[in-house]
């Protein structure tokens, strides 16, 4: 089940104001356009910035993601349609015949089993075109960012619209090495209500990555830094074999 973050109907109307500008997002744009991809599926869509993004830029997209409220926030930033919406995950994807499939966020660490994270990354193989390609990124280990979280403890209270003030308070819950929990919990401060969300990360290394890779079916064709967070994530590109 995905996390209230995501899958709670209030949480997902105001994930986009706290999750702020994506600027990461354009890397992606780049290396579909050098990939000559045209069919992108981004896998973990939520509310729709990528795929959207995608979109505007002439790809066709097909967007999945299992929590429902957030693909409808997702739709409605795409009102003529363009986009293939799919309530579901990876795992029960038709051959769509894609050129690259995308996992932006901490999309790729949502997946805490071994099993999971191989089917996921089977489902996703099955729904490429042959020798399509994989794109996705991850926390380094080695960066130990919940360190920097758990010095991150002041609450945010920005204003949300269609709601008013939410205020957003954040701790980490734990630390049991590869996985790292936390939670969000947030105020709606006309009113009163609080909605919490407890989410729960695994931080896989470079090697672990890449040999589960292997076994499911891809050649990693680069391992490169995230532009804009270098020294703190992965962005493999990786090719169906």
């Amino acid at each position: 089940m995905p996390d209230a973050i995501f899958a709670h109907p209030l949480l997902a109307r105001v994930y986009d104001v706290f999750d702020g500008d994506r600027d990461d997002l354009v890397t992606y744009l780049a290396i579909a356009d050098r990939l000559t991809a045209s069919l992108v599926l981004d896998v973990g869509c939520g509310t729709g910035s990528l795929a959207v993004l995608f979109a505007g830029s002439g790809y066709h997209v097909v967007g999945v993601d299992p929590a429902e409220a957030s693909l409808k926030i997702a739709k409605s930033k795409d009102p003529a349609g363009r986009i293939r919406w799919i309530h579901g995950d990876a795992t029960a994807l038709p051959a769509l015949d894609a050129d690259l499939a995308t996992m932006t966020g901490n999309v790729a660490q949502v997946f805490l089993t071994d099993d999971d994270w191989a089917q996921t990354l089977r489902g996703i193989h099955a729904a490429l075109r042959p020798n399509g390609h994989l794109v996705f990124e991850t926390r380094r280990p080695e960066h130990r960012a919940w360190e920097k979280w758990t010095m991150d403890v002041d609450p945010v209270t920005l204003d949300v619209p269609g709601i008013g003030p939410v205020e957003r308070r954040f701790e980490v819950t734990g630390v049991s090495l590869p996985f790292v929990s936390f939670r969000h919990a947030y105020r709606f401060l006309t009113g009163g209500m609080v909605v919490t969300s407890d989410s729960t990360l695994r931080f896989r290394s470079r090697d672990e990555v890449e040999s589960s890779l292997a076994a499911n079916g891809y050649r990693v064709l680069d391992v490169r830094e995230a532009p804009d967070r270098p020294g703190r994530e992965y962005v493999f590109i990786c090719q169906a074999t």
